[in-house]
């Protein structure tokens, strides 16, 4: 049974507590989500059984986050990102000079960067501007505005993604290098079977539009494919999960299953009455559990937790998806 409690954050202003009580977070069973030990899973297969599905669930609708869920095209962006914000923040400040600083700073980073998975990046780099300010080690006339640092960044990000691109055009690795799992057999699978499929992304649009297709999937998106826009105050899941439920109407959420690793997707739709599966994959074998996103997966509310989409029969069954019922 999940615990649905709202948890205020410790030491929240009174500001802050109210504004948290108008949208709370909600975490899940943080018990079981600590302790992997606890997991039950359905019978020979590594599908994690959180929350009991509804008995009488009828999928319609998939949305899919996409990196980290189908692509790794963009794994190790927290590689990337975490030097460009520690950069950021130090300016031309030695970060050896204080090695307490640095460590302070450092964690700090590392805490945003894993809270804020999900997220549209520029949203990030809103975030990491008011830490360049509040750190106060580069002068004020310096320090860029999010949509600046977005540019440092989405630099870097992309010529990894080009280098892997390239790789892909020209025939050395192949979809399968660059995919979980058999994510893109579960994609077909679900298209197959007429369920409407969205995928949605905190990156920029038409890079993720570029990059399904460049991985050959896009067309099962049949165009609902939805990336972050230059507008902060709109976030790309939740632009994405409002859209899906303003079509189909607000009592038919029930219909809609949602697949990602980040807590962002799962917790909308939980919040909603959709159905969750979180991925909790290790991206660098493209397999296998990571227990961190496990965690996270949870704690947001997922239903079911899954390394990757090796089990897709039973995962279908579970879901109730072309089986007959």
């Amino acid at each position: 049974m999940t615990n649905e409690r709202p948890i205020p954050p410790e030491q929240a202003t009174p500001d802050e507590l109210l504004a948290r009580g108008k949208d709370p977070d909600l975490i899940f069973q943080t018990e079981l989500a600590a302790d992997v030990r606890r997991a039950v899973h359905a019978p020979g297969t590594a599908i994690e059984l959180v929350a009991p599905l509804p008995p009488d669930l009828t999928i319609r609708y998939a949305i899919f986050d996409h990196d980290g869920t189908i692509s790794t095209l963009r794994h190790g962006w927290e590689q990337i990102m975490e030097p460009v914000m520690m950069k950021a923040i130090f300016g031309r400040t030695d970060p050896r000079a204080d090695p307490v600083v640095h460590v302070r700073i450092l964690q700090q980073v590392r805490e945003f960067i894993d809270k804020t998975t999900g997220i549209q990046t520029l949203l990030q780099m809103h975030g990491l501007a008011q830490m360049v300010r509040a750190a106060g080690l580069v002068p004020a006339d310096e320090v860029l505005d999010a949509a600046g640092y977005k540019r440092i960044y989405n630099e870097a990000l992309m010529n990894l993604v080009e280098r892997r691109l390239d790789r892909l055009r020209s025939g050395e690795l192949g979809v399968d290098d660059y995919t979980m799992k058999n994510a893109v057999p579960f994609l077909q699978r679900l298209h197959a079977a007429g369920i409407r499929l969205y995928l949605a992304s905190g990156t920029d649009e038409a890079d993720v539009i570029r990059e399904a297709e460049q991985l050959g999937y896009a067309s099962l998106f049949e165009g609902r494919i939805y990336g972050a826009s230059h507008d902060i105050t709109h976030d790309a899941k939740l632009m994405v999960l409002n859209r899906i439920i303003g079509e189909i109407g607000g009592e038919q959420a029930a219909h809609i299953v949602t697949f990602g690793d980040g807590p962002v997707e799962i917790r909308e739709t939980r919040r909603r009455g959709g159905v969750t599966v979180g991925l909790a994959s290790n991206e660098v074998q493209r397999c296998g559990l990571q227990l961190d996103k496990r965690t996270r997966v949870i704690r947001a509310g997922a239903h079911l937790v899954v390394p990757d989409f090796s089990d897709m029969d039973t995962l279908l069954g579970l879901l109730r998806i072309g089986v007959g019922v």
